[in-house]
C-alpha cells in the first residue's frame, strides 16, 4: 500500500510537471500571436488613459540573445503583453491614476513616437546593440525628462549595458541605490532591497539608477531580476506569492514616481 501511494504521488507530481509546463509553452505561443498582431496593427493605448507603458523596441545583437523553445523572441519583448496588462490592472485599482490595463504600446526607439511617452520600459539590454539613431533618440528622449526602468538582465549584461549608455552620455555611469532613494517610499513603502527573483540569477538582486546633469534619477535599472516575469505570471501560481506581491509594489512605485518626479 506504502509503494502504491508512493507511485501516485510520484505520477501525480509528473502529470503536474507536464501540465505547467504545457501551460508556460501555450502562453509563450500565445505570447507570440499577440506581440506578432500588435506590432502589425500598430496597436495604440487608450486616448484618454492618463499612463501609457511604453515597451522599447530596439536593436537586438547583443551577447545576451537567447531564445524561447524553438521560435525567436527577441528579449524586448519578454513577458509581453501579460506583464503590462497585469501591472496596469493593479496600478489602476490601487492608485487614482487614470489608465486601464490595455494603457500600452510598443514604440520602436528609432521613432520619434517614443518622445509622446514620459515612462519607458526596457527588457534585456543585454541583447541591446544601439544603432546611431537610437543612441540620439535615447539621449533626446533622457534630456527631455523620460524615465526608463531597464528589466529583466543579469550577470556581465550590466557591463554590456553600461558599454552601450556611454555611447549616450560618455560621463555617466550607473550608482547603486540604496532603501532611503525615494522612489521605494512613492507609493508603497518597500520594507527591503534584498528580495528574491523569480528564478535563479548569476547573482543577488540589486537596483542601480542613472542620474542626470542635475541629480535626477532618469533609469532605475533591476540587476538580477525579472519584475515583468512576477507582473505576467501573478494570476497563476507560477511563483511565491510574497515575492510576486512584492514585485508589483516596485512596478506601481515606478509608475508613480515617472508621474511626479
Amino acid at each position: 500500500m506504502v509503494r502504491k501511494l508512493a507511485l501516485v504521488s510520484a505520477v501525480t507530481l509528473l502529470l503536474l510537471g507536464i501540465l505547467a509546463a504545457a501551460g508556460v509553452a501555450q502562453s509563450q505561443w500565445r505570447e507570440m500571436e499577440r506581440l506578432l498582431a500588435d506590432l502589425a496593427s500598430n496597436r495604440q493605448p487608450p486616448q484618454d488613459t492618463e499612463f501609457v507603458f511604453a515597451r522599447v523596441q530596439f536593436t537586438s545583437h547583443g551577447p545576451g540573445r537567447g531564445r524561447r523553445g524553438d521560435h525567436r523572441i527577441e528579449g524586448w519583448a519578454h513577458d509581453y503583453p501579460d506583464g503590462e496588462e497585469h501591472i496596469l490592472q493593479i496600478a489602476h485599482e490601487a492608485t487614482g491614476i487614470n489608465l486601464s490595463k490595455m494603457s500600452y504600446v510598443i514604440v520602436s526607439l528609432d521613432s520619434d513616437e517614443i518622445f509622446r511617452y514620459p515612462f519607458a520600459y526596457f527588457s534585456e539590454v543585454g541583447e541591446m546593440t544601439m544603432t546611431e539613431r537610437e543612441v540620439s533618440h535615447l539621449r533626446e528622449y533622457l534630456n527631455r525628462g523620460g524615465f526608463v526602468v531597464v528589466d529583466d538582465f543579469d550577470g556581465d549584461s550590466l557591463e554590456w549595458f553600461d558599454s552601450q549608455m556611454k555611447m549616450v552620455f560618455p560621463n555617466r555611469s550607473f550608482v547603486e541605490l540604496s532603501l532611503v532613494h525615494p522612489l521605494f517610499h512613492t507609493f508603497y513603502e518597500i520594507p527591503t532591497l534584498e528580495v528574491l527573483p523569480p528564478y535563479p540569477q548569476r547573482g543577488d538582486p540589486k537596483f542601480y539608477g542613472y542620474l542626470d546633469d542635475h541629480g535626477r534619477l532618469s533609469m532605475i535599472l533591476n540587476l538580477n531580476n525579472d519584475l515583468g516575469d512576477f507582473w505576467e505570471w501573478i494570476d497563476q501560481p507560477m511563483y511565491p506569492l510574497a515575492p510576486s506581491t512584492e514585485g508589483l509594489r516596485f512596478g506601481v512605485n515606478y509608475f508613480l514616481y515617472s508621474l511626479t518626479h
